[in-house]
């Protein structure tokens, strides 16, 4: 605890780092300078000022220091658990903390105790996001504070829940731990404020060579996995006598330690098993990617179109030959492009010649387009609408798309971007949210969002069949599996990862594309615009990567696998079961509930 002499000038220096970070933010983004972890800073010393400010002394709750320093622990070690940070053993621990504060709050019987509970596991879920996913902030400041403060939000619930539950049902607690929190992760995976970068079996991303049976779970496997091994742990450290030292063995629990350890090894050493025996299947094909190096917020935008081609065909040509297959551009590589005549866009004109060139070359390029609709067309949920000089309205939607241009094709086949981004893509629920729409426009954002599809397609060439996945939609591994199932042999990520500056973000996302290549036993091509480019083998190994922010070209030649795994059939049936399992603890809660009412 703090004495008062010693908070206040904490207080004022978190002030003043707070405001400073923010003066030093602000006029950096004046000279069109990007932030770096400058957020980092700004969100902490924020978040512990305001902490601190609002901690009073109260001798009715004596562990509140106590309870804020384990929660603060439980952020810490969730996030030194997450890629890129090599200790993702520490994700086994995390949440031991938060529930050693739940078992003291509970024990202690207090009528609002649901509020406690929910005050130490926010603070400690947003410790986490900060320290996490703080690079956020620097693809548009807003979003990066409601991104971390929200998701963090939504952690707190099924917590809080799961203490409820505990209340009624003591012999179910725990297993509502478990199903509560994937269920939030089924949720997350699917509705519109879909922020799913923290789901934990995300963690393990950092190696591959520990979750290779998620060809058979998927990432909720990897959340069972540190659910249940949190919960174990946490009983063994419960059930310990209080006068314990390792001079008394006698009283030491080994059952429980035994138990722990087993549960955390045995899918270890088989994932080790699996890794080793793993080959990749399939024809082999020869790609090229290219990494261009448009830095996204200022450069990008005031680059010419010729300065853009140009750099795209200058790298290409390092790299083609009459031997390459496929040819990968990153996301939104060419913008404006009107989908409606997109043959006689001087981009693609000019790449398509350049195709020719070669015998059996496939360009796939993300695009930024739009559609018009014609008369009488079905308008899409993302039509916008411009009146134009002679009077009458054109009808369009904007997309995030990607094309393949084939030497020996002449039809175009084209992709949208379907799983959009939270506020820079779509704005959730924008029917119940309409009375923001003029805040939204008054930011320069767009209220009405892109146009997406319902189905994911897969473009097809006399090489293989390909999985066009676009940025965003590779995070999500059940989604993905739509691709596979219509047939792509292989993955071929575009994505844009320099809007983050040089911070965790696109390492993280890089990682994540190692989960894909597991769940879905597929080769992987990664073309960033500003990130690292790389080739992942089918056992989520990175076999070359570029450096981050710097114009390369990469050839490799990976494997077209055309067999389903057991997760690319069945999906999600962890999370589904969880679903399940919540459904029926609430039945038995409310049938408690009744019972109880019915005595009184």
């Amino acid at each position: 605890m703090l004495k008062p002499k010693l908070k206040y000038p904490v207080l004022v220096l978190l002030f003043l780092i707070s405001i400073g970070t923010a003066y030093r933010m602000f006029f950096l983004w004046q000279k069109e300078i990007l932030w770096g972890h400058l957020p980092l800073y700004f969100f902490l010393s924020l978040w512990a000022f305001l902490v601190l400010a609002f901690q009073k002394k109260s001798s009715q709750q004596p562990k509140k220091w106590r309870w804020l320093g384990l929660s603060t622990l439980s952020g810490v070690l969730l996030s030194l658990g997450f890629p890129p940070i090599p200790l993702t053993f520490l994700m086994f621990v995390g949440f031991v903390p938060l529930l050693i504060i739940e078992k003291e709050i509970a024990d202690g019987n207090k009528k609002n105790s649901a509020w406690d509970v929910f005050k130490n596991c926010y603070h400690g879920f947003v410790v986490w996001n900060i320290l996490t996913t703080y690079w956020v902030a620097n693809t548009a400041f807003f979003a990066g504070i409601i991104a971390i403060w929200l998701n963090a939000f939504f952690m707190s619930v099924p917590f809080v829940l799961f203490h409820l539950t505990r209340k009624a049902l003591p012999k179910s607690g725990y297993l509502a731990f478990l199903a509560y929190w994937m269920s939030f992760e089924m949720l997350h995976l699917r509705w519109e404020i879909s922020w799913t970068w923290l789901n934990l079996g995300n963690a393990f991303a950092e190696f591959p060579s520990w979750i290779q049976w998620y060809e058979f779970t998927g990432t909720f496997g990897g959340a069972l996995w540190i659910l249940v091994a949190n919960v174990l742990i946490f009983k063994w450290l419960d059930s310990q006598d209080p006068a314990f030292s390792f001079t008394t063995l006698p009283k030491f629990n080994t059952a429980g330690f035994h138990k722990s350890w087993a549960w955390i090894l045995l899918p270890w050493g088989l994932s080790v098993a699996i890794y080793y025996h793993q080959e990749d299947k399939g024809k082999e094909v020869e790609v090229a990617v290219v990494q261009p190096n448009f830095e996204p917020h200022y450069e990008k935008f005031k680059a010419s179109r010729a300065t853009i081609l140009n750099r795209f065909l200058k790298l290409s040509k390092q790299v083609v030959t009459d031997s390459t297959d496929y040819l990968v551009f990153p996301e939104t590589s060419f913008g404006l492009i009107n989908w409606n005549q997109i043959k006689l866009d001087k981009d693609i004109y000019a790449l398509r010649q350049f195709v020719k060139r070669y015998s059996k070359l496939n360009l796939i390029t993300g695009i930024g387009d739009y559609h018009i609709f014609e008369k009488g067309e079905p308008h899409s949920e993302a039509v916008r609408e411009l009146i134009r000089e002679r009077g009458d309205t054109l009808y369009y939607e904007m997309l995030n798309s990607a094309i393949q241009i084939s030497s020996h094709r002449t039809s175009i086949p084209h992709y949208i971007k379907s799983k959009l981004v939270p506020g820079a893509e779509i704005i959730p629920y924008r029917n119940f949210f309409f009375f923001i729409e003029p805040l939204v426009k008054d930011l320069d954002g767009s209220f009405e969002g892109h146009g997406t599809q319902a189905e994911r397609s897969v473009f097809s060439s006399e090489a293989g069949q390909i999985a066009p996945v676009i940025c965003y939609e590779s995070i999500y591994g059940e989604y993905d599996t739509g691709y596979i199932k219509n047939g792509a042999e292989a993955i071929f990520i575009l994505t844009n990862d320099g809007w983050w500056d040089k911070t965790a973000g696109h390492k993280q996302h890089l990682r994540f594309a190692s989960l894909r290549a597991i769940e879905t036993r597929r080769s992987i091509a990664r073309s960033a615009n500003t990130g690292i480019s790389a080739f992942l083998n089918q056992r989520g190994d990175i076999l070359q990567d570029t450096q981050y922010g710097v114009e390369a070209a990469l050839k490799g030649k990976i494997k077209l696998n055309d067999e389903l795994t057991f997760y690319v059939k069945y999906g999600d049936y962890i999370g589904r079961l969880a679903v399940l399992l919540t459904a029926f603890l609430w039945l038995q809660w409310i049938a408690r509930f009744l019972a109880r009412a019915k005595e009184e």
